[in-house]
C-alpha cells in the first residue's frame, strides 16, 4: 500500500513540475526592449581559442500568433554598437576590415517562416550584413511571459545560428604560422526580451 502511494506521489510531483515549467504562450505584437536583449557572437582565434562579443544596440519588433507558423520578426543591429571588451579590437571591428560601420551602419534579420513549436521552433531569416542578403537558419525557443512591476507584458525568446563571416563580404585573412588568425564560421545568439504594444487576431 505504502508503495503504491509513494509511486502516486511521485507521479503527483513530476506533474506539477512539468506544468509549473511549461511556458506561457502569449500572442501579440511586441516591442523589442534593448536593455534586455542581447546579441552575442563566438568565432574562433587563433585557431586554439576563442573571442567572444556582442552589438548593444538592438531595436525592431516582433509579432506571436495564435497561429505560430504566422509569426514575424524585424530587427536592426548598429554594428558601430559592437563590444568585445577591448577597445583596439573594437575599433579594428568597425573598420574596412570587418564591418566597416562607416559605409553600412546597420545589420537587419527579416523573418520569413516560422516552423515547429513555440518551444522548439526553426526560423529562416533574411540576414543582411554589409552588402549582402542572405537566408540563415535559426533554431529558438520562446522562453516564457510574464507581467513586469510596471504593468507591462513582457515575452522572451532564445535563437541561435551558425554563418560563415565571409558569405557576407567579411574577408579578413591575416595569418600566422599555426593558421588563420580569425576563423570563419561564427556562432550568433539572440536573447531578447519583448514588451507588448497590442494583440493579434490570428
Amino acid at each position: 500500500m505504502k508503495t503504491k502511494i509513494s509511486l502516486s506521489l511521485m507521479v503527483l510531483f513530476f506533474s506539477l513540475s512539468a506544468f509549473a515549467i511549461m511556458p506561457n504562450y502569449a500572442p501579440g505584437q511586441y516591442k523589442i526592449d534593448p536593455d534586455h536583449t542581447r546579441v552575442d557572437f563566438v568565432i574562433n582565434h587563433f585557431v586554439i581559442s576563442e573571442v567572444e562579443g556582442r552589438f548593444n544596440d538592438v531595436k525592431g519588433n516582433f509579432i506571436l500568433a495564435k497561429k505560430f507558423s504566422l509569426s514575424q520578426v524585424e530587427a536592426e543591429i548598429a554594428t558601430k554598437s559592437v563590444d568585445t571588451n577591448v577597445p583596439k579590437r573594437d575599433e579594428h571591428l568597425r573598420s574596412k576590415d570587418f564591418f566597416d560601420v562607416a559605409t553600412y551602419p546597420t545589420m537587419t534579420l527579416r523573418g520569413k517562416r516560422f516552423t515547429g513549436k513555440p518551444e522548439s521552433f526553426t526560423l529562416v531569416a533574411d540576414l543582411t550584413i554589409k552588402d549582402v542578403t542572405k537566408e540563415v537558419t535559426f533554431k529558438g525557443k520562446y522562453t516564457g511571459s510574464v507581467k513586469d512591476p510596471w504593468g507591462n507584458d513582457r515575452v522572451a525568446l532564445n535563437m541561435s545560428a551558425k554563418i560563415n563571416r565571409k558569405d557576407f563580404h567579411i574577408n579578413y585573412n591575416d595569418k600566422i604560422d599555426i593558421g588563420p588568425a580569425v576563423g570563419d564560421d561564427v556562432m550568433i545568439m539572440v536573447r531578447t526580451e519583448g514588451i507588448k504594444t497590442g494583440d493579434v487576431s490570428k
